[in-house]
C-alpha cells in the first residue's frame, strides 16, 4: 500500500501541489498543475485542491505503479490516458 502526501499552493489561476507517494520500494515525487476550472470540474463542492489530488493518486495507483506516472502533469491529462477518470473521480468525492 501506497501513502500519498500533498502539500498545495495556490499560484495565478490555480494550484500546484507537490505529492509523494511512497511506499515499501521507496518514494517518488510530483508536481501536479490544477487550475480553478479543473477543481470546479472534477470536485465541485471543494475550495481546495488537495483531496481531489489525493483522489486522484489513488485512482492512479490503481492503474499504474508510481514509476510510470508523469513526474509533473496538469490533472486534466489524466482523462488522456484513462477516460473514466472524470466520471470515477466525481462520483468518488
Amino acid at each position: 500500500m501506497s501513502e500519498i502526501a500533498v502539500e498545495t499552493a495556490p499560484v495565478r489561476g490555480g494550484w500546484v501541489a507537490r505529492v509523494i507517494v511512497a511506499d515499501r520500494h521507496g518514494s517518488r515525487e510530483f508536481e501536479v498543475g490544477v487550475t480553478r476550472e479543473e477543481l470546479a470540474r472534477y470536485a465541485p463542492a471543494a475550495t481546495d485542491p488537495t483531496d481531489l489530488i489525493q483522489r486522484s493518486f489513488v485512482f492512479l495507483l490503481a492503474r499504474e505503479p508510481k514509476e510510470s506516472i508523469l513526474s509533473s502533469f496538469g490533472l486534466s491529462v489524466i482523462a488522456h490516458y484513462f477516460p473514466e477518470y472524470e466520471r470515477e473521480i466525481r462520483s468518488a468525492g
